[in-house]
């Protein structure tokens, strides 16, 4: 290697005819080894050279693609934008240097003119064959990721139709469909056409969007299960070993958080003060930080209270993983599971003997490697611990909070607000992506039922805003009672809760961090606790600020009580002045016994390691669950209103037995085995 670096080093010296009369076949292999050896600047210099002497070579066009590739690389992004220009001027049909101009505006924060440049990439594609297809695909793609960050999202939706239609077995678009139109409140969410059907974008959905589609937690499960296959996939090789965490003795526990949302973020404001109360002569704090590169109040504060703060977004799967092995973590906390920037594949390399699934995802990760979910008794009671492949281990409470958080000591006005002064004023700040059909439904009934009230929602984008306006004048409702508040920086989006007089939770996703905000803030929560994980925490969250009977079962209960409450203001000061009373009490907001706690399970996961207990999770069969539940019109009947789930679940698996004819003693007569070390419980029905 070293001789082939020096030799291409003599070549360019040799003078500018030498370079001249490269091929670019000679070149591109001349700068990728320059590159690999010297770094990218040193290939930058080898393409400027060959540029500069061949300008009437019929492939410049595609040199300058490459240099700005490597420009793109070195941040240099004004050059990479000349040298793509320049390629298109000399061919137009170049679409790669479209895509990649686009995606160079971008980043130059011209989001306008990156959509610009997609749309001429589409443009000018007419023939029909595999590379065509390929290209405009990206193109629309790309089109879509932009358009749904800058939330255009009707423009988004109507790109990434086009996306699927071209190639329907796309896994990324298929997602961001659904999610896209969750977060319209476009109903009902899975909208078949031509080429993708109904059964095709409910496997394709996200885990965590089908957490805020349907309160069918064994769905939730097998859909896990194929996320987890599908997208994460098989990695080459792990660090099963684990030589240094097993080195010696453990007196002090190597506890590592993996998280790309230590910043100002849900979870960051949720954890802030977690890794400063523990027990340093129990615990090493490790912090692996895989999100955005910035700086903010809140990271700092989690910085300087941890024991190692190691960044990682620079690092692939592999490298990663490498160093949280050669750290010697004992215990790995995943506080992201599927969600944005998680690092699925990483943790699927094991670089610890334990992983914990965590606070990040509101569910099962059905994943070969996260041993362990920490819950509380009434998100998994006993009884649902089927629905899960990690073995279940509690809380007091699921959710940390911080006691110290920033809270704006100027309460704006109901007016300030857009409120009205005398209203009885339900309030929910939960992402209109939450927001099912039959949760505004139910809304719309507690408001005709509660004179003069209004409904106070989060801002989301327009789209989301028309529809629901829409929806409610659909059923003779007066769309001005809909009320939308604005972002606001998070101290001044807390005092505003003074303003509201009720919290409405969604179903079958509820809230979670803002459940907390709103209790913190002593406005009482009204929840509708269903059957899967995320419709549970509310309901976790409300019982353990000490307000057990706001906690519903049934919706009819949810929309009863709602009216009640909306009628009795003594009843609802009442439930205030139990919040205000027990804030500093209460198990919620009990910090330090989370931590405690949350120790006490750390160590009986190491026990359990040192006497070979550590449970396996059971992932057979899911294939069958995941056909089974994908054929219920989840639009169309909530599953969260089902009373017997196990017997319609029963009955399900014996239409399928019927049509397949499965054999009476295959496996697929019994529900897959949660895991456990020891004694197994089955996962649903008997047959």
């Amino acid at each position: 290697m070293n001789d082939l670096k020096h030799g291409f080093t003599a070549t360019h010296d040799l003078g500018r005819g030498t370079v001249r009369d490269m091929s670019v076949a000679d070149l591109i292999k001349a700068v990728e080894m320059r590159r690999v050896s010297l770094g990218p600047a040193s290939a930058v210099d080898l393409y400027d050279a060959w540029i500069s002497e061949n300008g009437d070579n019929p492939l410049l066009y595609a040199v300058r693609f490459n240099l700005s590739v490597l420009l793109t690389e070195t941040g240099d992004l004004d050059r990479a934008r000349g040298q793509l220009e320049n390629a298109i001027i000399a061919n137009p049909a170049f679409i790669p240097a479209y895509i990649n101009l686009g995606r160079v505006y971008e980043r130059m924060g011209s989001t306008s003119l990156a959509v610009m440049q997609w749309s001429s990439a589409v443009d000018r594609l007419s023939a029909v064959n595999g590379s065509v297809i390929s290209h405009k695909t990206t193109a629309l793609n790309q089109m879509a990721r932009v358009l749904e960050s800058s939330n255009q999202d009707a423009a988004a939706e109507g790109v990434l139709r086009q996306s699927l239609e071209l190639d329907s077995h796309q896994r990324e678009p298929l997602q961001h469909l659904s999610a896209l139109r969750q977060r319209q409140c476009e109903w009902p969410v899975i909208s078949p056409f031509e080429q993708v059907g109904a059964d095709q974008q409910l496997k394709g959905m996200s885990p965590l969007s089908l957490a805020a589609y349907t309160d069918d937690p064994m769905l939730q499960l097998a859909a896990a299960w194929h996320y987890n296959l599908r997208d994460v996939g098989e990695p080459a090789s792990d660090f099963g070993q684990h030589d240094k965490a097993l080195k010696g003795g453990a007196e002090r526990l190597r506890i590592g958080y993996l998280s790309s949302d230590l910043r100002h973020h849900a979870i960051g404001f949720l954890t802030a003060e977690i890794y400063g109360l523990h027990d340093r002569g129990a615990v090493e704090v490790f912090a692996y930080y895989c999100g955005p590169d910035l700086t903010d109040p809140l990271q700092a504060r989690i910085k300087a209270d941890v024991d190692h703060w190691v960044p990682i977004s620079h690092l692939d799967d592999e490298a990663a993983a490498r160093r949280i092995a050669d750290d010697g973590i004992h215990i790995l906390v995943d506080v992201n599971g599927y969600t944005r920037d998680g690092r699925i594949k990483l943790l699927a390399l094991r670089p610890a003997p334990i992983i914990v699934n965590w606070l990040g995802f509101p569910g099962t990760m059905a994943s070969p490697y996260h041993q362990y979910i920490i819950a509380d008794d009434w998100i998994i009671p006993q009884d649902h611990e089927v629905y899960y492949s990690e073995q279940v281990l509690r809380l007091p409470c699921y959710q940390p909070n911080d006691g110290h958080r920033q809270v704006s000591p100027v309460t704006p006005t109901r007016a300030a607000a857009g409120l009205p002064e005398e209203a009885m004023v339900y309030c929910c700040f939960n992402g209109t992506h939450k927001i099912s059909r039959f949760t505004f439904e139910r809304w719309l009934t507690i408001l005709e039922q509660t004179p003069g009230s209004v409904l106070w929602l989060l801002s989301g984008a327009e789209e989301s805003h028309a529809n629901l306006k829409r929806f409610a004048e659909t059923r003779g409702f007066d769309p001005a009672r809909l009320i939308f508040a604005g972002k606001l920086a998070n101290p001044d989006h807390l005092a505003r809760y003074a303003l509201a007089d009720l919290f409405l939770d969604t179903t079958p996703y509820g809230a979670h961090t803002t459940a907390s905000d709103a209790l913190w803030m002593g406005v009482p929560v009204l929840t509708l606790s269903g059957r899967s994980f995320a419709s549970r925490v509310c309901g976790s969250l409300v019982r353990s600020a000490g307000l057990e009977d706001l906690v519903c079962t049934s919706p009819a209960d949810y929309v009863a009580r709602a009216i009640e409450l909306g009628r009795d203001a003594a009843l609802r000061q009442s439930y205030k002045d139990r919040l205000t009373a027990a804030r500093e009490s209460c198990v919620l907001f009990d910090t330090p016994l989370l931590v405690r706690e949350l120790e006490a399970l750390y160590r009986q996961m190491w026990a359990e390691f040192q006497a070979g207990t550590t449970p396996t999770p059971d992932l057979a069969n899911l294939d069958v669950y995941l056909d089974v539940g994908s054929g219920h019109e989840h639009d169309r009947i909530e599953v969260q209103a089902i009373e017997d789930y196990e017997g319609w679940w029963r009955e399900q698996l014996a239409q399928r037995h019927h049509y397949r004819a499965i054999s009476p003693d295959s496996r697929l007569w019994k529900m897959p085995e949660p895991s456990r070390p020891a004694a197994r419980t089955r996962r649903g029905p008997a047959q």
